[in-house]
C-alpha cells in the first residue's frame, strides 16, 4: 500500500515524514518523492496548483489517496465492485513494479 499526499513541494514533505516514521527516501522523479518505513510506503505527489487543506474549516477539503500495487489490474477492479468505489486512475507509478490503481470512494 502506498499512502499518496497532494502537496506543493515533494521533497521537503517526503524528508519530513521520512524522519517522523523512521524510513528513509528510497525514489524521486519530477513528480514525487516516495519514502519507506518499516510498515508503510508513502509517496509526496507534486499537484500544481496546490492548495492546502484549511482545516478545520474544510473550505479546502484534506487531500490524500491510497495506491495499492497489484499484479493483475483487471481482476483487481472487478474485486472492488461491491464496494461504493470509483477507478480514479489506472497507472503504473514506479517502474519495475506492478500496476496500481486508485479508487475513490463514490
Amino acid at each position: 500500500v502506498f499512502i499518496s499526499l497532494d502537496c506543493a513541494e515533494p521533497a521537503p514533505l517526503a524528508e519530513f515524514w521520512a524522519a517522523m516514521l523512521g524510513g528513509q527516501v528510497m525514489f524521486t522523479n519530477a513528480t514525487a518523492v516516495g519514502v519507506r518505513a518499516d510498515s508503510v510506503w508513502l509517496a509526496a505527489m507534486h499537484v500544481p496548483d496546490y492548495q492546502p487543506p484549511s482545516w478545520p474549516a474544510g473550505d479546502i477539503p484534506k487531500q490524500m489517496h491510497f495506491d495499492l500495487g497489484v499484479t493483475d489490474l483487471d481482476a483487481a477492479m472487478a474485486a472492488v465492485t461491491p464496494w461504493p468505489t470509483r477507478p480514479a486512475r489506472r497507472h503504473r507509478p514506479h517502474r519495475g513494479r506492478g500496476p496500481a490503481a486508485s479508487a475513490a470512494r463514490r
